[in-house]
Protein backbone atom coordinates (compact mmCIF):
# COMPACT_ATOMS: atom_id res chain seq x y z
CA UNK A 1 0.00 0.00 0.00
CA UNK A 2 1.24 3.48 -0.90
CA UNK A 3 -0.14 6.98 -0.43
CA UNK A 4 -0.43 9.16 -3.51
CA UNK A 5 -1.10 12.90 -3.66
CA UNK A 6 -2.74 14.90 -6.43
CA UNK A 7 -3.31 18.59 -7.05
CA UNK A 8 -6.98 19.34 -7.45
CA UNK A 9 -9.00 22.39 -8.40
CA UNK A 10 -7.52 25.68 -7.16
CA UNK A 11 -4.49 23.80 -5.82
CA UNK A 12 -6.34 21.70 -3.22
CA UNK A 13 -4.24 18.69 -2.17
CA UNK A 14 -6.03 15.38 -2.64
CA UNK A 15 -4.88 12.11 -1.11
CA UNK A 16 -5.39 8.53 -2.27
CA UNK A 17 -4.40 5.08 -1.10
CA UNK A 18 -3.03 2.80 -3.83
CA UNK A 19 -3.14 -1.00 -3.59
CA UNK A 20 -1.89 -3.56 -6.09
CA UNK A 21 0.79 -3.73 -8.76
CA UNK A 22 1.59 -0.73 -10.90
CA UNK A 23 1.29 -2.78 -14.08
CA UNK A 24 -2.24 -4.01 -13.33
CA UNK A 25 -5.29 -2.29 -14.86
CA UNK A 26 -6.28 0.65 -12.63
CA UNK A 27 -9.64 1.18 -10.91
CA UNK A 28 -10.29 4.58 -9.29
CA UNK A 29 -12.74 4.38 -6.36
CA UNK A 30 -14.62 7.53 -5.28
CA UNK A 31 -16.63 7.55 -2.03
CA UNK A 32 -19.90 9.27 -1.17
CA UNK A 33 -21.00 11.98 1.25
CA UNK A 34 -20.11 11.40 4.89
CA UNK A 35 -17.59 8.71 3.97
CA UNK A 36 -13.88 8.41 3.29
CA UNK A 37 -11.84 6.11 1.09
CA UNK A 38 -12.01 3.52 3.91
CA UNK A 39 -15.49 2.53 2.70
CA UNK A 40 -13.80 0.78 -0.25
CA UNK A 41 -11.32 -1.33 1.78
CA UNK A 42 -13.04 -4.69 1.24
CA UNK A 43 -13.79 -3.92 -2.40
CA UNK A 44 -10.18 -2.88 -2.98
CA UNK A 45 -8.97 -6.17 -1.55
CA UNK A 46 -11.17 -8.10 -3.99
CA UNK A 47 -9.91 -5.98 -6.88
CA UNK A 48 -6.26 -6.61 -6.00
CA UNK A 49 -6.91 -10.34 -5.65
CA UNK A 50 -8.42 -10.24 -9.15
CA UNK A 51 -5.32 -8.61 -10.62
CA UNK A 52 -6.42 -4.96 -10.52
CA UNK A 53 -4.77 -1.88 -9.06
CA UNK A 54 -7.12 -0.04 -6.70
CA UNK A 55 -6.81 3.73 -6.18
CA UNK A 56 -8.94 4.88 -3.22
CA UNK A 57 -9.45 8.64 -3.43
CA UNK A 58 -10.51 10.97 -0.63
CA UNK A 59 -12.64 13.84 -1.93
CA UNK A 60 -11.74 17.37 -0.87
CA UNK A 61 -12.59 17.90 2.79
CA UNK A 62 -12.64 14.16 3.52
CA UNK A 63 -10.12 11.78 5.07
CA UNK A 64 -6.53 12.68 4.19
CA UNK A 65 -7.40 15.31 1.59
CA UNK A 66 -7.15 19.02 2.26
CA UNK A 67 -10.00 21.12 3.62
CA UNK A 68 -10.16 24.04 1.14
CA UNK A 69 -9.74 27.43 2.76
CA UNK A 70 -12.51 28.93 0.64
CA UNK A 71 -14.97 26.23 1.70
CA UNK A 72 -15.92 25.33 -1.88
CA UNK A 73 -17.72 22.00 -1.95
CA UNK A 74 -20.01 22.55 -4.91
CA UNK A 75 -20.40 20.00 -7.69
CA UNK A 76 -18.21 21.93 -10.13
CA UNK A 77 -15.29 22.09 -7.67
CA UNK A 78 -15.54 18.35 -6.98
CA UNK A 79 -15.79 17.62 -10.69
CA UNK A 80 -12.73 19.71 -11.49
CA UNK A 81 -10.84 17.81 -8.75
CA UNK A 82 -11.68 14.47 -10.32
CA UNK A 83 -10.71 15.60 -13.82
CA UNK A 84 -7.38 16.79 -12.41
CA UNK A 85 -6.76 13.44 -10.73
CA UNK A 86 -7.57 11.55 -13.94
CA UNK A 87 -5.18 13.75 -15.91
CA UNK A 88 -2.40 13.16 -13.37
CA UNK A 89 -2.82 9.39 -13.27
CA UNK A 90 -1.24 9.00 -16.69
CA UNK A 91 -3.67 6.26 -17.72
CA UNK A 92 -7.39 5.65 -18.13
CA UNK A 93 -8.83 3.83 -15.12
CA UNK A 94 -12.29 2.41 -14.70
CA UNK A 95 -13.99 4.94 -12.39
CA UNK A 96 -16.20 3.44 -9.67
CA UNK A 97 -18.09 6.10 -7.74
CA UNK A 98 -20.84 5.98 -5.09
CA UNK A 99 -23.68 8.41 -4.24
CA UNK A 100 -22.10 11.92 -4.05
CA UNK A 101 -19.00 10.52 -5.76
CA UNK A 102 -21.21 9.24 -8.59
CA UNK A 103 -22.64 12.74 -9.09
CA UNK A 104 -19.09 14.06 -9.18
CA UNK A 105 -17.98 11.42 -11.70
CA UNK A 106 -20.93 12.07 -14.01
CA UNK A 107 -20.20 15.80 -14.12
CA UNK A 108 -16.43 15.31 -14.40
CA UNK A 109 -16.77 12.95 -17.37
CA UNK A 110 -19.40 14.84 -19.34
CA UNK A 111 -16.48 16.16 -21.41
CA UNK A 112 -13.89 13.87 -23.03
CA UNK A 113 -15.13 10.82 -21.10
CA UNK A 114 -13.43 8.29 -23.36
CA UNK A 115 -10.13 10.16 -23.11
CA UNK A 116 -10.15 10.14 -19.30
CA UNK A 117 -11.75 6.84 -18.27
CA UNK A 118 -11.97 3.29 -19.63
CA UNK A 119 -15.46 2.75 -18.17
CA UNK A 120 -17.73 4.15 -15.45
CA UNK A 121 -19.59 2.47 -12.59
CA UNK A 122 -22.24 4.59 -10.83
CA UNK A 123 -23.20 3.05 -7.48
CA UNK A 124 -26.31 4.02 -5.48
CA UNK A 125 -26.55 7.32 -7.35
CA UNK A 126 -29.83 9.15 -6.78
CA UNK A 127 -30.90 10.50 -10.17
CA UNK A 128 -33.37 12.89 -8.50
CA UNK A 129 -33.24 13.01 -4.72
CA UNK A 130 -36.37 13.07 -2.61
CA UNK A 131 -36.11 16.42 -0.76
CA UNK A 132 -37.35 15.14 2.60
CA UNK A 133 -35.17 12.03 2.58
CA UNK A 134 -32.17 14.08 1.49
CA UNK A 135 -32.73 16.60 4.28
CA UNK A 136 -32.93 13.84 6.90
CA UNK A 137 -29.71 12.29 5.63
CA UNK A 138 -28.03 15.69 5.45
CA UNK A 139 -29.00 16.52 9.01
CA UNK A 140 -27.56 13.22 10.22
CA UNK A 141 -24.29 13.79 8.33
CA UNK A 142 -23.98 17.33 9.70
CA UNK A 143 -24.47 15.95 13.19
CA UNK A 144 -21.74 13.35 12.68
CA UNK A 145 -19.39 15.93 11.19
CA UNK A 146 -19.52 17.97 14.41
CA UNK A 147 -18.18 15.12 16.51
CA UNK A 148 -14.52 15.39 17.64
CA UNK A 149 -13.44 12.26 15.79
CA UNK A 150 -15.10 13.24 12.50
CA UNK A 151 -13.05 12.56 9.39
CA UNK A 152 -14.65 15.19 7.21
CA UNK A 153 -15.12 18.94 7.15
CA UNK A 154 -18.62 19.94 8.41
CA UNK A 155 -18.78 22.39 5.49
CA UNK A 156 -18.46 19.51 3.03
CA UNK A 157 -22.05 18.49 3.76
CA UNK A 158 -23.55 21.83 4.73
CA UNK A 159 -21.99 23.59 1.74
CA UNK A 160 -23.11 21.16 -0.96
CA UNK A 161 -26.08 22.60 -2.89
CA UNK A 162 -28.69 20.03 -3.98
CA UNK A 163 -30.58 22.50 -6.17
CA UNK A 164 -30.06 21.78 -9.83
CA UNK A 165 -28.24 18.45 -9.38
CA UNK A 166 -30.93 16.41 -11.14
CA UNK A 167 -30.89 18.73 -14.13
CA UNK A 168 -27.09 18.58 -14.31
CA UNK A 169 -27.19 14.79 -14.29
CA UNK A 170 -29.76 14.59 -17.07
CA UNK A 171 -27.71 17.02 -19.12
CA UNK A 172 -24.52 15.04 -18.53
CA UNK A 173 -25.95 11.58 -19.23
CA UNK A 174 -25.93 11.70 -23.08
CA UNK A 175 -22.32 12.94 -23.00
CA UNK A 176 -20.96 10.02 -20.93
CA UNK A 177 -19.39 8.30 -23.93
CA UNK A 178 -17.97 5.31 -22.06
CA UNK A 179 -19.63 2.03 -21.11
CA UNK A 180 -21.49 2.76 -17.88
CA UNK A 181 -22.76 0.35 -15.24
CA UNK A 182 -25.62 1.83 -13.19
CA UNK A 183 -25.91 -0.19 -9.96
CA UNK A 184 -28.35 0.37 -7.09
CA UNK A 185 -29.31 -1.22 -3.79
CA UNK A 186 -32.75 -2.76 -3.49
CA UNK A 187 -34.48 -1.16 -0.49
CA UNK A 188 -33.76 2.34 0.86
CA UNK A 189 -33.30 4.68 -2.08
CA UNK A 190 -33.36 8.44 -2.33
CA UNK A 191 -35.03 8.43 -5.74
CA UNK A 192 -37.83 6.74 -7.64
CA UNK A 193 -37.49 3.97 -10.21
CA UNK A 194 -38.84 6.22 -12.96
CA UNK A 195 -36.15 8.84 -12.26
CA UNK A 196 -33.41 6.21 -12.47
CA UNK A 197 -35.00 4.87 -15.65
CA UNK A 198 -35.00 8.33 -17.21
CA UNK A 199 -31.30 8.84 -16.43
CA UNK A 200 -30.20 5.41 -17.66
CA UNK A 201 -32.19 5.80 -20.89
CA UNK A 202 -30.03 8.81 -21.80
CA UNK A 203 -26.69 7.00 -21.37
CA UNK A 204 -25.10 6.12 -24.74
CA UNK A 205 -23.86 2.69 -23.58
CA UNK A 206 -25.38 1.50 -20.32
CA UNK A 207 -25.94 -1.59 -18.24
CA UNK A 208 -28.18 -1.55 -15.18
CA UNK A 209 -28.23 -3.86 -12.16
CA UNK A 210 -30.50 -3.60 -9.11
CA UNK A 211 -29.27 -5.58 -6.09
CA UNK A 212 -32.12 -6.84 -3.96
CA UNK A 213 -32.00 -7.07 -0.17
CA UNK A 214 -29.54 -4.20 0.06
CA UNK A 215 -29.93 -1.06 2.11
CA UNK A 216 -28.99 2.47 1.12
CA UNK A 217 -25.37 1.53 0.37
CA UNK A 218 -24.95 -1.69 -1.56
CA UNK A 219 -21.16 -1.52 -1.12
CA UNK A 220 -21.50 -2.09 2.63
CA UNK A 221 -24.75 -4.05 2.83
CA UNK A 222 -24.08 -6.59 0.04
CA UNK A 223 -20.31 -6.40 -0.44
CA UNK A 224 -19.94 -9.91 -1.87
CA UNK A 225 -22.72 -9.34 -4.39
CA UNK A 226 -21.27 -5.97 -5.33
CA UNK A 227 -17.78 -7.44 -5.81
CA UNK A 228 -19.12 -10.19 -8.06
CA UNK A 229 -21.03 -7.72 -10.25
CA UNK A 230 -18.11 -5.29 -10.47
CA UNK A 231 -15.50 -7.94 -11.30
CA UNK A 232 -17.73 -9.50 -13.95
CA UNK A 233 -18.22 -6.05 -15.52
CA UNK A 234 -14.47 -5.39 -15.49
CA UNK A 235 -13.68 -8.72 -17.13
CA UNK A 236 -16.14 -7.96 -19.92
CA UNK A 237 -15.10 -4.38 -20.52
CA UNK A 238 -11.42 -4.39 -19.52
CA UNK A 239 -10.22 -8.02 -19.57
CA UNK A 240 -7.24 -8.87 -17.40
CA UNK A 241 -6.05 -11.73 -19.62
CA UNK A 242 -4.62 -11.22 -23.08
CA UNK A 243 -6.98 -11.72 -26.02
CA UNK A 244 -5.52 -13.81 -28.82
CA UNK A 245 -6.11 -13.89 -32.59
CA UNK A 246 -5.24 -16.89 -34.77
CA UNK A 247 -5.61 -17.21 -38.52
CA UNK A 248 -9.23 -18.05 -39.22
CA UNK A 249 -10.48 -16.43 -36.00
CA UNK A 250 -13.03 -13.65 -35.84
CA UNK A 251 -11.69 -10.71 -37.86
CA UNK A 252 -13.00 -8.34 -35.19
CA UNK A 253 -10.40 -9.75 -32.76
CA UNK A 254 -7.62 -8.89 -35.21
CA UNK A 255 -9.11 -5.44 -35.69
CA UNK A 256 -9.08 -4.90 -31.92
CA UNK A 257 -5.46 -6.07 -31.75
CA UNK A 258 -4.45 -3.65 -34.52
CA UNK A 259 -6.33 -0.94 -32.62
CA UNK A 260 -3.67 -1.16 -29.90
CA UNK A 261 -1.42 0.84 -32.22
CA UNK A 262 -2.29 4.50 -31.66
CA UNK A 263 -2.49 6.60 -34.81
CA UNK A 264 -3.27 10.06 -35.98
CA UNK A 265 -6.37 10.75 -38.07
CA UNK A 266 -6.33 12.07 -41.64
CA UNK A 267 -8.81 13.02 -44.33
CA UNK A 268 -7.74 12.16 -47.88
CA UNK A 269 -9.14 14.62 -50.43
CA UNK A 270 -9.08 14.88 -54.21
CA UNK A 271 -11.21 15.81 -57.21
CA UNK A 272 -12.97 13.45 -59.60
CA UNK A 273 -12.42 13.67 -63.35
CA UNK A 274 -15.37 16.09 -63.61
CA UNK A 275 -14.00 18.31 -60.82
CA UNK A 276 -16.20 17.19 -57.91
CA UNK A 277 -14.41 17.28 -54.51
CA UNK A 278 -14.23 13.90 -52.74
CA UNK A 279 -12.75 12.80 -49.43
CA UNK A 280 -12.75 10.20 -46.70
CA UNK A 281 -11.31 9.65 -43.23
CA UNK A 282 -8.29 7.34 -42.95
CA UNK A 283 -5.91 6.50 -40.11
CA UNK A 284 -3.65 4.16 -42.14
CA UNK A 285 -1.17 6.85 -43.14
CA UNK A 286 2.62 6.46 -43.25
CA UNK A 287 5.71 8.36 -44.30
CA UNK A 288 7.59 6.17 -46.81
CA UNK A 289 10.65 8.08 -48.01
CA UNK A 290 12.32 11.48 -47.78
CA UNK A 291 14.24 11.12 -51.05
CA UNK A 292 12.09 11.06 -53.05
CA UNK A 293 9.40 12.46 -50.68
CA UNK A 294 6.82 9.66 -50.57
CA UNK A 295 3.89 8.83 -48.31
CA UNK A 296 1.07 6.32 -48.44
CA UNK A 297 -2.51 5.87 -47.33
CA UNK A 298 -4.57 2.67 -47.27
CA UNK A 299 -8.08 2.94 -48.71
CA UNK A 300 -10.82 0.34 -48.21
CA UNK A 301 -12.05 -1.11 -51.50
CA UNK A 302 -15.62 -0.68 -50.31
CA UNK A 303 -15.31 3.03 -49.57
CA UNK A 304 -17.61 5.26 -51.60
CA UNK A 305 -14.70 7.28 -53.00
CA UNK A 306 -12.38 4.28 -53.52
CA UNK A 307 -12.70 3.95 -57.29
CA UNK A 308 -12.26 7.66 -57.85
CA UNK A 309 -9.18 7.76 -55.60
CA UNK A 310 -7.63 4.90 -57.57
CA UNK A 311 -7.69 7.07 -60.67
CA UNK A 312 -6.74 10.56 -59.42
CA UNK A 313 -3.47 12.14 -60.52
CA UNK A 314 -3.27 14.42 -57.46
CA UNK A 315 -4.59 14.18 -53.92
CA UNK A 316 -4.06 15.67 -50.45
CA UNK A 317 -3.69 14.11 -47.02
CA UNK A 318 -5.01 16.41 -44.26
CA UNK A 319 -3.73 15.55 -40.78
CA UNK A 320 -6.41 16.50 -38.25
CA UNK A 321 -5.93 18.39 -35.00
CA UNK A 322 -7.80 17.87 -31.74
CA UNK A 323 -10.56 20.34 -32.62
CA UNK A 324 -11.43 18.53 -35.85
CA UNK A 325 -13.14 15.45 -34.43
CA UNK A 326 -16.43 16.60 -36.07
CA UNK A 327 -14.58 16.79 -39.41
CA UNK A 328 -13.34 13.22 -38.96
CA UNK A 329 -16.87 12.03 -38.23
CA UNK A 330 -18.25 13.94 -41.21
CA UNK A 331 -15.85 12.37 -43.70
CA UNK A 332 -16.22 8.92 -42.12
CA UNK A 333 -20.00 8.97 -42.49
CA UNK A 334 -22.31 8.26 -45.39
CA UNK A 335 -23.16 11.90 -46.04
CA UNK A 336 -22.33 12.69 -49.66
CA UNK A 337 -22.26 16.47 -49.14
CA UNK A 338 -19.23 16.43 -46.85
CA UNK A 339 -17.54 19.58 -48.07
CA UNK A 340 -20.44 21.86 -47.22
CA UNK A 341 -19.98 20.94 -43.57
CA UNK A 342 -16.38 22.12 -43.19
CA UNK A 343 -14.10 24.93 -44.33
CA UNK A 344 -11.71 24.18 -47.21
CA UNK A 345 -9.92 25.80 -50.12
CA UNK A 346 -8.08 24.78 -53.27
CA UNK A 347 -4.45 23.84 -52.80
CA UNK A 348 -1.65 24.62 -55.20
CA UNK A 349 -2.49 21.56 -57.31
CA UNK A 350 -6.23 22.28 -57.25
CA UNK A 351 -7.12 19.55 -54.74
CA UNK A 352 -9.28 20.42 -51.71
CA UNK A 353 -7.29 21.26 -48.57
CA UNK A 354 -9.15 21.37 -45.24
CA UNK A 355 -8.75 24.64 -43.34
CA UNK A 356 -7.36 24.54 -39.81
CA UNK A 357 -5.71 21.14 -40.14
CA UNK A 358 -2.59 20.25 -38.21
CA UNK A 359 -0.84 19.62 -41.52
CA UNK A 360 -1.60 19.03 -45.20
CA UNK A 361 0.37 17.17 -47.88
CA UNK A 362 -0.41 17.70 -51.54
CA UNK A 363 0.76 14.76 -53.64
CA UNK A 364 1.02 13.45 -57.15
CA UNK A 365 0.10 9.80 -57.50
CA UNK A 366 3.19 7.62 -57.59
CA UNK A 367 1.90 4.03 -57.48
CA UNK A 368 -1.16 2.02 -56.49
CA UNK A 369 -0.85 -1.46 -54.94
CA UNK A 370 -3.58 -4.01 -54.28
CA UNK A 371 -3.61 -5.29 -50.68
CA UNK A 372 -6.50 -7.58 -49.77
CA UNK A 373 -9.64 -5.61 -48.98
CA UNK A 374 -7.68 -2.32 -49.26
CA UNK A 375 -5.44 -0.70 -51.82
CA UNK A 376 -2.30 1.32 -51.05
CA UNK A 377 -2.10 4.74 -52.63
CA UNK A 378 1.49 6.05 -52.71
CA UNK A 379 1.98 9.74 -53.40
CA UNK A 380 4.97 11.98 -54.03
CA UNK A 381 4.72 15.12 -51.92
CA UNK A 382 4.79 18.35 -53.89
CA UNK A 383 3.74 20.73 -51.12
CA UNK A 384 3.40 20.40 -47.34
CA UNK A 385 2.20 22.86 -44.72
CA UNK A 386 1.81 22.38 -40.97
CA UNK A 387 0.82 24.27 -37.80
CA UNK A 388 3.30 23.54 -34.96
CA UNK A 389 1.15 24.97 -32.15
CA UNK A 390 -1.79 22.59 -32.42
CA UNK A 391 -2.17 19.11 -30.91
CA UNK A 392 -3.09 16.04 -32.98
CA UNK A 393 -6.38 14.18 -33.01
CA UNK A 394 -5.47 10.61 -32.03
CA UNK A 395 -7.24 7.28 -32.45
CA UNK A 396 -6.68 4.30 -30.15
CA UNK A 397 -8.75 1.18 -29.50
CA UNK A 398 -11.69 2.46 -31.47
CA UNK A 399 -11.94 5.84 -29.75
CA UNK A 400 -10.61 9.34 -30.25
CA UNK A 401 -7.88 10.37 -27.83
CA UNK A 402 -5.72 13.36 -27.05
CA UNK A 403 -2.14 13.77 -25.93
CA UNK A 404 -1.48 13.58 -22.19
CA UNK A 405 1.31 15.83 -20.95
CA UNK A 406 2.93 14.92 -17.64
Amino acid sequence: MTIAHFTGFAGVRLEAEVLGNDDDPPVLLVHGAGQTRAVWKDVAGALVDAGRRAILLDLRGYGGSEWPADGRYDLDAHGADLRAVLAQLGGRPVVVAASLGAWVAAVALERDAAMLAAALVLVDMPARSDPQASERLGARLRELAQQPDSLWDPRAVAGFPLDGVAERLLDAAPKLTVTTLFLRGGIARLDRDEDADAFVSLLPDAERVDVEDAGLLVVGDRTDAFDAILLAFLERKQPRAEVEFRAGSDARTLRDALGCFATGVTVVTARTADGMPIGLTANSFTSVSLDPPLLLVCIANGAGSAQALREVETFAVNVLQIGQQPVSNLFAGKNQDRFSGTAWSDGETGVPVLSGSLGSFECCRSTVHEAGDHFILVGEVTCARFEPRRDPLLYFRGKYRRLHFA
